[in-house]
């Protein structure tokens, strides 16, 4: 097969060098995984793979020799006598040689060089569907999981700690209104003077056989539709430098939103818009995620202290109790806002930082309209008073479950 002249350069050089004395010389034809045992975590000869000529099937090419495989120049047309007696004919103009077009390698920059797996929490503790999930990681299989629940309940901690605890690398997309394929697929950017592709975190999960969470999901727009090959486990074409990615094993997608994808009626979580019907069908299963149990909770909240150098259980169990009751309450109705796990840990860092708990408490709270605030101090007030326990008592369910009763 003919090749086309490369431009010689010595890095091209030095692979087709490395490449020979790993033993596949001149006119070898090699794939990903023989490029990478000769390169090892040097990057990929994007020359030899983006070209037109050096390409012998799917994932497969041409090795050329080194310094490029030139054609020999056409020879001349032999001239013609002249006719006697008549004027000479004018020579024939020789067609100019083909000239096949010169491709320029694409500068691609195609994975990281750290490890993506988290790092394990010391105060993380398993609740909730955190045993499914960990069971969908461990089994490699390719099964796209919806998560939905209140802020600051924990879904993507779990998620998190989830691929932590399997060894699992995890590739985290944060999704906005404005999450497009580039930013989602990846695309050009410019360094250093020089035009790049770069993968994006979808393309870098699915080359790496690693977990893709697409975190607060219901915030995109319909833009996210480029994701559909994406969610059905089918490679996917990158347009812009025609390269199809197929996923490696282990590859699977995560999703995690406060609705179910179909907006938010209360107007609770604005921005949130309403997923088209056959992107969220593609996700195998639903997770319903919902705040911890007290015990789990206040072990929660004992674990953040203590990291802050904060031993005051009881304090931690109260914190529990006071959130307990503002989620009874409104899910009743009687209120609109609620205490989540989250907020329960801000109030714990605020009383590490400025030592005095009802500070802590009145500074978090101060994100709520004056009204709600000052119930839920009173609040507050009432479990943290003379009798703490009791007053949690009168709006306990004897399982450890808030009543329906509400102290507003």
């Amino acid at each position: 097969m003919a090749q086309a002249p490369y431009s010689g350069k010595p890095k091209q050089d030095a692979f087709l060098r490395a490449a020979d004395a790993a033993g596949f010389p001149a006119g070898s034809i090699v794939g990903y995984a023989e490029i990478d045992s000769i390169i090892g975590d040097a990057t990929r000869p994007w020359w030899l793979i983006n070209a037109i000529e050096h390409r012998a099937g799917r994932g497969k090419f041409l090795l050329p020799a080194i310094g490029g495989a030139v054609a020999a120049a056409p020879k001349p047309a032999p001239k013609r006598a002249p006719a006697p007696k008549r004027a000479a004919a004018p020579a024939p103009v020789a067609a100019p040689a083909a000239v096949e077009p010169v491709v320029a390698p694409i500068m691609k920059v195609s994975s990281v060089s750290y490890s993506a797996v988290p790092s394990k929490s010391d105060n993380f503790v398993p609740f909730g569907h955190f045993s499914d999930l960990k069971q969908v990681f461990d089994s490699g299989f390719f099964y796209p999981a919806f998560i939905t629940g209140m802020s600051g309940n924990g879904k993507t901690f779990a998620v998190e700690q989830a691929a932590a605890r399997s060894g699992r690398e995890l590739f985290r997309v944060n999704v906005t209104v404005e999450t497009d394929e580039d930013d989602l697929l990846g695309g050009f950017r410019l360094v250093d003077g020089e035009t790049r592709w770069f993968d994006g975190p979808v393309v870098e999960a699915m080359r790496r056989g690693a977990i893709l969470l697409l975190d607060e999901i219901d915030l995109a727009s319909n833009r996210i539709m480029c994701l559909q090959p994406v969610l059905e486990g089918k490679p996917v074409l990158l347009k812009k430098i025609n390269e199809i990615i197929t996923p490696a094993d282990g590859f699977t997608i995560v999703a995690t939103a406060n609705t179910k994808g179909k907006g938010s009626d209360d107007g609770r979580y604005v921005g949130t818009n309403v997923l088209n019907d056959a992107f969220l069908e593609r996700f195998a299963i639903t997770f319903e995620w919902d705040y911890p149990s007290a015990p789990v909770e206040t072990k929660i909240i004992s674990g953040t202290l203590a990291k802050l150098g904060v031993d005051d259980k009881e304090w931690a169990k109260q914190l529990v109790t006071w959130a307990g009751i503002t989620r009874a309450s409104f899910a009743e109705g009687a209120v609109d806002e609620l205490i989540a796990t989250r907020r329960l840990e801000k109030i714990a860092q605020a009383f590490a930082i400025f030592g005095d708990k009802r500070k802590a408490v009145e500074l978090s709270l101060n994100r709520f309209d004056a009204e709600t605030k000052e119930a839920f101090i009173d609040l507050y007030d009432k479990v943290v008073g003379d009798e703490p326990i009791e007053a949690a008592e009168r709006h306990a369910a004897p399982d450890g479950s808030e009543s329906s009763e509400v102290p507003f």
